[in-house]
């Protein structure tokens, strides 16, 4: 997953998109990028040149330190996966989440990023099969169902910070899932959340499914379950049960 940090540089210095944040610049020739490996692929974007919101362009000169290419990269990316046939999972990620709940430190959804990578997808119609994020620092999974598919949207942000980001304030009852969310048009339902542990996911691809797994690490290397897990079968785009 694309660091914390500001847009790509080419030596450590504090952007003036920053703002009040103590955090340099990368200097990586290529903060996002395409991640191969048996039966999955993975594009990663990076979205954290701003705190709030994600950000992947200059959206229309907006943000003019900012270029489109990343969208470009996106849009090459998914017409490469469609030309090869590819049958594996594709994954999207980028540090902030496209959906979430803001919860005590108010990190919330990144919807402009979202619509312009679903316009990606839309024209090229070649869809991801998961989509993993962070930012917020706590486990949050969601399914948005759409037409004829249902697509994860998964919050790993539980591994860097001092302790996770509760879903609630102070003196306000604990979530309980399933809950729908609010969207502009699809169904999305925040299905499970860990906002007590920190954790990591686990990803198993096969040739037929996706399952991606999440693991607080107070469990240590004796759990042998996942807290949670979605699996994903690739040719339907359903979530279904894990056959192994």
């Amino acid at each position: 997953m694309p660091s914390c940090a500001t847009s790509a540089a080419e030596t450590f210095e504090i952007a003036p998109e920053a703002g009040g944040l103590d955090r340099t610049t990368q200097i990586q020739p290529g903060v996002y990028f395409t991640f191969e490996a048996p039966f999955v692929r993975i594009l990663a974007l990076y979205s954290n040149a701003l705190e709030d919101p994600g950000v992947i362009s200059s959206h229309g000169g907006e943000f003019p330190e900012l270029t489109d290419v990343q969208l470009t990269y996106l849009h090459t990316a998914l017409e490469r996966v469609k030309s090869e046939n590819f049958s594996g999972a594709v994954i999207i990620a980028h540090h902030h989440p496209a959906y979430t709940i803001a919860g005590e430190r108010g990190h919330g959804s990144s919807t402009d990023m979202r619509k312009q990578i679903d316009a990606i997808c839309q024209e090229v119609a070649i869809w991801p099969h998961a989509v993993l994020s962070a930012h917020a620092h706590n486990y949050q999974r969601y399914t948005r169902t759409m037409a004829d598919m249902q697509i994860p949207y998964l919050i790993a942000g539980g591994g860097g910070h001092s302790r996770p980001q509760k879903l609630t304030r102070a003196n306000q009852p604990a979530l309980r899932t399933p809950l729908t969310i609010a969207t502009d048009a699809d169904m999305v339902v925040l299905e499970n959340y860990d906002d007590t542990d920190t954790g990591y996911l686990r990803i198993v691809a096969t040739a037929p499914q996706l399952r991606i797994e999440y693991h607080p690490s107070s469990d240590s290397n004796v759990a042998k379950t996942p807290d949670d897990q979605v699996t994903v079968d690739l040719a339907t785009r359903k979530i279904v049960h894990f056959t192994g």
